[in-house]
C-alpha cells in the first residue's frame, strides 16, 4: 500500500530543480510521446473502423448478401423461386436483375461501366440509391425511357438529366460488311449518388425489359437473384437453407466471398498499423526508463538520506515506480482525450487543412470513398490505453529496482 509520505516525496522528486531542467525535458517529451501514441493509435484504428464499416454500408446499399446464380448461365423462370426465397429466415427483400459489363462513348470518351437491369420495385430495394436520386419522378424508369447513371460519371463525361449516352455491347453483330459493335444511345432520365467512388463512376441502372433487349437475353431471364438480409452475419444459415431448400442446381455467392480478398486487406492493414503505432508508445517507454535513471543518478544523495532515516527499500521502489506512472498516466490520460477529440472531428481538420494547403488530402477516386469515415471501437480504445499503463508501469520497474538497491554507506562517503 502507498503511503502518504511516499506520494509527496515522488511528488517533489519530479518537481524540477535550477539544476534538474534536462531532467524534466526528458520526462516532458516522455509524456509527448504517450499522448501522441495513444492518440494516434486511436484516431489511426478508429479511421479503419470506420473506413470498413463504410465500405460494408455502401457495398450492402448497392448490392445483396447473398446472391444465386444459374451454373447454366442465365436464371429462366426465376418466378418460381421468388415465393420459396421470399418466406426464408432473414430475408428481407430478393432482387431479380441482370449485371454486364459494357462499355460507353461520350465524344472522345470511353469507360468501361457496369449496368445492372432491374425493375422499379428493385431499384426502390435498394434505399441508398433511391433516396439519392436527383429527380424523384421515377415514373420514366418504369415506362423503360432511360437509364440513370452516377453523379461522379455525370461529373467526368460533363452529363447532365436529358443528355444521351451511347453504350456499347460486349457481343457483336454480324452484318455483311463483317463485324460490327452494336451501339444504342440512351437518355439519362435520373442520376444518383451513393457516396463511393467506384458506384457512383461505374454503374447504370437500367429498366429490366431495356437490358434484356440491348444484350440480347430471352424474355423474363435474368443473371441472378439479390437476396438482402436483416442481419449480415446470417450469410452462413441463409446458405445452408438455400442448399436444403432449393430443387433446381444453381450457384450460391455472399458477400464474404464476393469481397474477402479486400476486406482481407483492410483487417491485416489495420493489425499491421496497431503494431507499428504501439512502437511509438514503447519509444515514449524507453523514454520513462531513460529519464528515471538520470532522476536515480540525481537523487542518489536524498535515497541516501532517506535510507539513514529509515524508510525502507521498498518505499524507495514505489517511490520511483510513483514518478515513472505519473508521466504514464498523465500521458495515457492526455492521448486518449486527444485521440477522442480529433477522432470525433477528423472530417472538419482535413476540410481545415485543405484550405490551408490547397490540396485534396483524401481523394474519392483513390480512397473509394467521398469522406473520411470514423468509427469509435470502445474496446480497442480499452486495449490501447491499457497497453500504454501497462508498458508505462514495466518501464519503472528497472529504474526503481535500482534505487532501492542503493547503498546508503557508499552514497554519503563522499559527502
Amino acid at each position: 500500500m502507498i503511503s502518504a509520505t511516499e506520494r509527496l516525496i515522488a511528488k517533489r522528486f519530479l518537481k524540477p530543480r535550477n539544476n534538474d531542467g534536462f531532467l524534466s525535458v526528458i520526462a516532458g517529451f516522455s509524456l509527448v510521446g504517450i499522448a501522441l501514441g495513444v492518440a494516434t493509435l486511436i484516431v489511426v484504428m478508429s479511421v479503419m473502423n470506420g473506413f470498413r464499416a463504410e465500405l460494408m454500408k455502401q457495398i450492402f446499399g448497392l448490392n445483396g448478401h447473398v446472391s444465386v446464380y444459374s451454373v447454366e448461365g442465365t436464371l429462366a423462370d426465376y418466378d418460381d423461386l421468388l415465393p420459396t426465397l421470399q418466406k426464408l429466415p432473414h430475408v428481407i427483400s430478393v432482387i431479380p436483375q441482370i449485371e454486364r459489363q459494357a462499355m460507353i462513348l461520350r465524344g472522345e470518351k470511353a469507360l468501361g461501366v457496369m449496368v445492372r437491369g432491374v425493375s422499379l420495385e428493385s431499384l426502390k430495394a435498394h434505399p441508398k440509391v433511391f433516396a439519392s436520386l436527383e429527380d424523384k419522378n421515377t415514373q420514366p424508369f418504369s415506362d423503360a425511357d432511360g437509364i440513370i447513371i452516377g453523379d461522379k460519371m455525370a461529373e467526368s463525361l460533363n452529363l447532365r438529366i436529358g443528355d444521351t449516352l451511347t453504350l456499347v455491347a460486349p457481343n457483336f453483330t454480324q452484318t455483311g460488311f463483317g463485324t460490327l459493335p452494336r451501339l444504342k444511345d440512351y437518355r439519362i432520365i435520373n442520376i444518383f449518388s451513393v457516396g463511393m467512388y467506384e458506384y457512383d463512376a461505374r454503374f447504370i441502372f437500367m429498366p429490366q425489359p431495356l437490358a434484356e433487349v440491348f444484350f440480347r437475353l430471352p424474355k423474363g431471364n435474368v443473371d441472378s437473384l439479390s437476396l438482402q438480409l436483416d442481419d449480415v452475419d446470417a450469410v452462413a444459415d441463409t446458405t445452408k437453407t438455400l442448399n436444403a431448400t432449393l430443387n433446381r442446381a444453381v450457384l450460391l455467392r455472399d458477400w464474404r466471398q464476393a469481397n474477402s480478398s479486400f476486406f482481407s486487406a483492410v483487417e491485416v492493414e489495420r493489425n499491421v498499423m496497431f503494431i507499428i503505432l504501439s512502437l511509438i508508445i514503447m519509444v515514449a517507454a524507453f523514454n520513462i526508463i531513460s529519464s528515471l535513471v538520470m532522476l536515480v543518478k540525481n537523487k542518489t544523495m536524498d535515497i541516501a538520506i532517506l535510507q539513514t532515516l529509515g524508510l525502507p527499500p521498498r518505499s524507495i521502489l514505489r517511490i520511483f515506480v510513483l514518478c515513472g506512472m505519473r508521466i504514464g498516466v498523465v500521458g495515457t490520460l492526455s492521448g486518449f482525450v486527444l485521440g477522442l477529440l480529433v477522432t470525433e472531428n477528423l472530417e472538419n481538420i482535413r476540410g481545415f487543412l485543405e484550405k490551408i494547403f490547397q490540396q485534396r488530402l483524401f481523394p474519392s477516386d483513390v480512397y473509394f470513398l467521398t469522406k473520411l469515415p470514423t468509427a469509435l471501437d470502445w474496446g480497442q480504445v480499452g486495449w490501447v490505453v491499457s497497453m500504454s499503463l501497462v508498458l508505462s508501469l514495466l518501464a519503472t520497474l528497472y529504474p526503481s529496482l535500482k534505487a532501492s538497491k542503493i547503498n546508503p554507506v557508499e552514497a554519503l562517503r563522499y559527502v
